[in-house]
């Protein structure tokens, strides 16, 4: 009888367990602030100062930070990330950052530390202030 009670009370503990995260799944979710850059320029690969300077003064990359966004995800194998003052996120969605490549925006996702990817949950322009 003991065992039965041990298998029902673990059975049911588990089913709770299963349900019940669903309705937590937005509990790490975090506001950031960046720009919506390429991986290039954001992590230093041709960029010596983590910006599109130099890309747009050999000019191949347009003249904004955008045209230059644009240019290295699609001309140079980049990827859409988030750049903020200090880091660079990957981003698990590039098709809603390609909307807003070039731009200050606050993006809202949940962070996985150890691939260091954003799940995109929503992005917004931040206005010039």
């Amino acid at each position: 009888m003991t065992k039965t009670r041990t298998f029902l009370i673990s059975t049911a503990l588990l089913a709770a367990m299963v349900f019940l995260r669903p309705a937590a799944s937005g509990a790490g979710e975090t506001t950031f602030e960046g720009e919506i850059a390429d991986s290039q320029c954001a992590m230093g690969v041709h960029s010596l100062n983590r910006s599109h300077k130099e890309m747009i003064e050999m000019g191949h990359a347009g003249s904004t930070a955008e045209d230059c966004t644009r240019y290295c995800v699609h001309s140079r194998g980049g990827k859409y990330v988030l750049m903020t003052k200090h880091d660079a996120f990957k981003l698990d969605n590039q098709e809603m950052a390609e909307k807003y490549a070039g731009q200050k925006v606050k993006l809202t996702g949940t962070l996985d530390s150890k691939t260091n990817i954003i799940q995109v949950k929503s992005v917004e322009p931040v206005s010039a202030k």
